[in-house]
């Protein structure tokens, strides 16, 4: 199993709308790529010293093979869907490996 970390910092400025795009729109439109079998948003509890908020949304998939297909397939698309919000956020990705689950 493979987690897709996205972490983001967003200007508050457009918080609030953003966080419903991402719970309305972006987040569903993840899992309907059917490449992912759920996804967890969580608020991270650190203040950053550019500002903003900082969220990391971690999106579960079975293999780095359909993380791969994610990439290629549907990664350009959903991207460019935040196009609204540019210059507004800053997003960092990461490719997390499960070795174990208790």
């Amino acid at each position: 199993m493979y987690i897709y970390n996205v972490t983001i910092n967003i200007d508050e400025s457009i918080h609030d709308s953003w966080l419903t795009w991402m719970k309305l729109e972006h987040i569903p439109a993840m899992l309907d790529t059917g490449k992912f079998s759920k996804a967890l948003m969580t608020r991270v509890q650190v203040e950053e010293d550019i500002g903003g908020i900082t969220y990391s949304v971690q999106y579960r998939t079975d293999s780095k093979e359909t993380l791969m297909k994610y990439y290629k397939e549907n990664a350009p698309t959903l991207r460019a869907q935040s196009k609204r919000f540019e210059g507004k956020f800053v997003a960092f990705r990461t490719e997390l490996e499960i070795i174990c689950e208790q």
